[in-house]
């Protein structure tokens, strides 16, 4: 009676052991899925995280890109039909210039680089922000809100032809 008793508890262990075996892999299995889409979470939660801190490196309109010549950037006033608003960028530079239309018809050329620590801005509703430290300028580029202390470098503007020269 002890042999069957023996034999049957071993029998039972071998049957558990497989059960146990069989859930282990499933348990397993699951734990690898649970980690795959886990980490295609983070992964789409980053993703939504630095998607506006991409966008923020450059304008949303279209940036004009010119060549540089005599410490000049010249760019066709035929751009400001579409808007008052256009933006440049001579070659070879990292940093875009903004030129404003004014509605006395003369323009306004600012540097869209950040004076707190050169970081590239962005236009905002009324003005300029750097997505570095927060700084923010107005449309003329004076500081309105720090860390930023200096207004943004201004360039000369003139009209010769048909096109706006930008004296750099």
């Amino acid at each position: 009676m002890l042999n069957s008793i023996v034999a049957v508890e071993v029998c039972d262990a071998r049957v558990l052991n497989r059960r146990t075996v069989a859930r282990f892999k499933k348990i397993k299995m699951q734990r690898k899925e649970f980690i795959k889409s886990t980490c295609n979470f983070c992964l789409l939660g980053a993703a939504g995280f630095m998607l506006p801190q991409l966008i923020g490196c450059s304008p949303a309109m279209a940036v004009y890109k010119t060549t540089v010549k005599n410490n000049q950037v010249e760019m066709p006033l035929t751009l400001f039909e579409k808007s008052n608003l256009q933006f440049v960028r001579p070659a070879g530079w990292y940093y875009d210039i903004a030129v404003q239309k004014k509605e006395d018809n003369t323009y306004a050329a600012i540097l869209m680089k950040c004076t707190h620590q050169e970081n590239q801005l962005t236009k905002t509703g009324n003005g300029f922000q750097c997505s570095l430290h927060g700084s923010q300028f107005d449309a003329t580029g004076k500081v309105r809100k720090g860390p930023a202390e200096k207004p943004l470098k201004t360039y000369t503007t003139s009209i010769e032809q048909n096109n706006l020269i930008i004296s750099i």
